[in-house]
């Protein structure tokens, strides 16, 4: 069975696990995922919300908005090139739940985490990607062990493949308050946009006047030099 088949056969049995349910871990499995043969980059994260729940579309929500911002700003031309260069998955597979307040999503539980293991292990095995985008503390502690964001945002690790970790894009987290962490996040989308020009040599960069305010190119070129000044 060659790369194609196997990724196609391993996605068709992810979307009809239902372990979680059987171990009574949630009420209802909704296997999220998305990606194709050939892709790059791989971007982990940490469980689908409640809207990815009903689209069955990684980041579909407002975090997922957020998320195609951050990506603009790297340099991609547009979500859709974003997503046709990345695969996207999460350490938990099915929507974990809301919490008792009603606030915000559960946390992934550690059983669960554990049950999708070997389907996050086989997608890196078969894909063997370039670059991994770790999207929150959950992924980057699961790729780079515990360690505070203000250590690993802005910053690469490894080499096959090269490791960039995020912070969560949700609306909830108060990280990037700080403005020295939003600058640690201009490095680290500097860095994949950096590796998206590399990867993807064939797709043309956006102009600096499609950057948009966010991104402004006094910022990216900070952003870079901060890069050299690391190296």
């Amino acid at each position: 069975m060659n790369g194609r088949s196997a990724l196609l056969a391993h996605q068709s049995a992810c979307r009809a696990c239902h372990v979680c349910v059987d171990d009574g871990i949630i009420p209802e499995a909704t296997p999220t995922f998305e990606g194709r043969w050939g892709a790059p980059f791989f971007l982990v994260g940490q469980a689908p919300g409640p809207v990815e729940r009903e689209s069955r579309r990684p980041f579909s929500g407002r975090a997922g908005k957020e998320l195609d911002r951050w990506m603009l700003r790297a340099g991609f031309e547009s979500p859709e090139e974003f997503r046709r260069l990345t695969y996207i998955a999460a350490l938990m597979r099915c929507f974990p739940g809301r919490n008792r307040a009603g606030s915000g999503d559960l946390k992934p539980p550690p059983a669960a985490v554990a049950n999708c293991a070997h389907w996050l292990d086989a997608e890196l095995r078969i894909l063997k990607p370039r670059v991994l985008i770790l999207v929150g503390q959950l992924a980057i502690a699961r790729f780079l062990g515990p360690g505070r964001l203000e250590d690993r945002v802005g910053r690469r690790f490894g080499k096959g493949p090269v490791m960039v970790p995020l912070p969560h894009p949700s609306g909830q987290s108060r990280w990037l308050n700080d403005p020295a962490n939003r600058q640690r996040l201009t490095i680290a989308l500097t860095l994949v946009g950096q590796l998206r020009l590399t990867l993807a040599p064939a797709s043309v960069s956006r102009s600096n006047s499609d950057g948009g305010p966010e991104q402004p190119h006094r910022a990216r070129r900070a952003a870079t030099n901060a890069i050299r000044r690391q190296t």
